[in-house]
């Protein structure tokens, strides 16, 4: 008798050592997970303090609702100062061009250029008979060296009013004016890039969706790129769950599982988006008295219709495709 119950105490501690190593089928209980979330995490491009928060915990948002908004003191002040500087260079523009464009005063020094023409020809034609006269020794030379002295004097008028023309038109004050439409566009420019700086201190939703945790207050300091709050998608939750390795070949990329859970609704799907590269432990928050400690691999599957309604981490029996349909 001793030696019976010994022999089936021995038959029984092969069975549950075996039972540990193997795991329990997966046909009859599934395996064991729970609802996992990729949130979303927005936070400002710049650092600044809070100025409103328009959502809070549990709100349904839509895509690109406006979320919060931080204050943008330093760069309100940048912003004028910018548009002032604009209206500044403007009125510099203005003046160049109107130093350019003043047909008026031109018009005044050609008139001086056909008048110093008119005196030129006039000093030519009476150097002419003055050296005629000279020639003919009817005048004393003094006469004719005044005659010289004339005609040289109205050449250098006329080259004088020429060149006061060329000073009007001088192509120096077009490149002036280039340089300064220049400065004009680049300032301009500045501004635009202030005013999507401050745009961008107000912050909307990149999806739909349910607001999971706000993390700061109105008041309070926010550097860049910490997160304000997180935001969860319907699309971004999943279930988690983990396969023995003996079962990994029945996991197959794009493959739909059922998913189950006490209270829920019939007919709850995912698919399997995930399968990890590398065996684990199984976590602890899947031990049960039918699961032992081995190594297993993570399993992710997308939620899909109303099982994208389910809380974050409600734990999951999750079935195979195969499972379903036994």
């Amino acid at each position: 008798m001793k030696r019976a119950a010994a022999a089936a105490a021995v038959l029984i501690g092969l069975a549950i050592l075996w039972f540990v190593i193997s795991g329990s089928p997966p046909n009859e209980g599934g395996y064991l997970g729970y609802v996992e979330g990729d949130l979303l995490y927005i936070g400002p491009i710049e650092g600044e303090r809070l100025g409103s928060l328009l959502v809070e915990t549990g709100d349904h948002v839509e895509t690109n609702a406006l979320l919060y908004e931080m204050e943008t003191p330093l760069l309100d002040a940048q912003r004028r100062e910018a548009s002032d500087r604009i209206t500044q260079m403007q009125a510099q523009l203005e003046n160049l061009q109107a130093a350019l464009n003043r047909p008026q005063q031109v018009a005044v020094l050609e008139a001086a250029v056909e008048r110093a023409k008119a005196v030129l020809l006039l000093s030519q034609q009476n150097f002419q008979r003055q050296k005629t006269l000279y020639a003919q020794k009817d005048i004393a030379k003094s006469t004719l060296d005044n005659a010289q002295m004339a005609l040289s004097r109205d050449e250098a008028s006329l080259e004088e009013a020429r060149r006061q023309v060329d000073a009007a038109l001088l192509t120096g004050r077009t490149q002036e004016i280039r340089g300064a439409q220049a400065a004009m566009q680049q300032a301009h420019s500045q501004l635009n890039q202030l005013n999507i700086r401050i745009d961008r201190q107000k912050v909307h939703a990149p999806a739909a969706g349910v607001v999971q945790d706000v993390f700061f207050r109105r008041g309070e300091m926010v550097t860049a790129g910490q997160p304000v709050l997180s935001l969860l998608p319907p699309e971004n939750r999943k279930a988690r769950f983990y396969v023995p390795q003996s079962e990994l070949t029945r996991v197959k990329l794009g493959g739909r599982v059922r998913v189950a859970c006490d209270g829920c609704a019939g007919h709850l799907s995912a698919r399997i988006f995930y399968v990890a590269g590398r065996e684990e432990y199984t976590p602890p928050v899947i031990f049960s008295d039918e699961e032992r400690q081995k190594l297993v691999f993570k399993i992710e599957a997308r939620m899909e219709g109303a099982a994208r309604e389910l809380p974050l981490g409600l734990p999951l029996r999750v079935y195979l495709e195969g499972d379903a349909a036994k």
